[in-house]
C-alpha cells in the first residue's frame, strides 16, 4: 500500500508542534489506542481531506513523541512558549522549516484522558509550497485498549498501511 506523505507530514506537525515548554509540562496521554483526525480546519471545497489515524501508545511511547517534539523545536526553533490560558493550552512558536520561518500559534483543549482538540494556525517567509498562511486541526479521542497483537508505537494509517513510530524513531523497520 502506497501512504501518502501528507498523512506523515501531519502526523509529525502534530507531535512537534504541541512541544513542551520547560516551565510546564505537556500533559500525558492515557494510555491505549488513540484515533486521531486531522485536516487543514477550512472544511471548504478546497479543503484538503482530513485523515485518520489510530494510535496504540503506553506511557513510555507518549513520553517519546514529547521529546522527539521537544528536540525537533530545540534546534529549529527561537520561539517555544507553552501557556496555561484556564483550561486551555496556548503554544506559539516560530520555527525554521528550510529556508522558511513558520511563525505559528494553536491551542489545545480537552483532557488528554478521553478526548483533546489542537487548532493551529501559522504564517510562512517566505511561502512554503506556494503557501504564505495554513491552518490545522486535529481531534484526538481514547477508544480504549489497544488491539489485539498491537504494541506501543503502532500506528494505523487511514490506508490501512500500519507503521510503529518507535521503531521509525529508532530508524528501525517494523517487525
Amino acid at each position: 500500500m502506497k501512504i501518502r506523505l501528507s498523512t506523515i507530514a501531519l502526523f509529525m506537525l502534530a507531535c512537534s508542534t504541541t512541544v513542551p515548554a520547560l516551565a510546564i509540562d505537556y500533559p500525558a496521554r492515557k494510555p491505549g489506542l488513540w484515533e486521531m483526525k486531522m485536516g487543514d480546519g477550512a472544511g471548504g471545497a478546497n479543503s484538503a481531506p482530513a485523515q485518520t489515524i489510530q494510535q496504540c501508545i503506553d506511557a513510555a511511547t507518549d513520553q517519546a513523541l514529547r521529546d522527539m517534539g521537544q528536540g525537533m523545536g530545540k534546534d529549529a526553533c527561537s520561539k517555544q512558549e507553552m501557556r496555561r490560558e484556564g483550561g486551555t493550552l496556548v503554544i506559539d512558536s516560530v520555527c525554521r522549516m528550510g529556508t522558511t520561518t513558520a511563525t505559528s500559534h494553536a491551542v489545545v483543549t480537552g483532557d488528554f484522558g478521553s478526548s483533546y482538540r489542537m487548532e493551529s494556525s501559522s504564517t510562512y517567509k517566505p511561502p512554503m509550497m506556494g503557501k504564505s498562511s495554513g491552518s490545522f486541526v486535529m481531534e484526538a479521542k481514547w477508544v480504549g485498549p489497544c488491539k489485539a497483537g498491537q504494541k506501543p508505537g503502532d500506528m494505523i494509517m487511514g490506508n490501512g498501511m500500519k507503521m510503529n513510530v518507535v521503531d521509525m524513531m529508532k530508524g528501525q523497520p517494523k517487525k
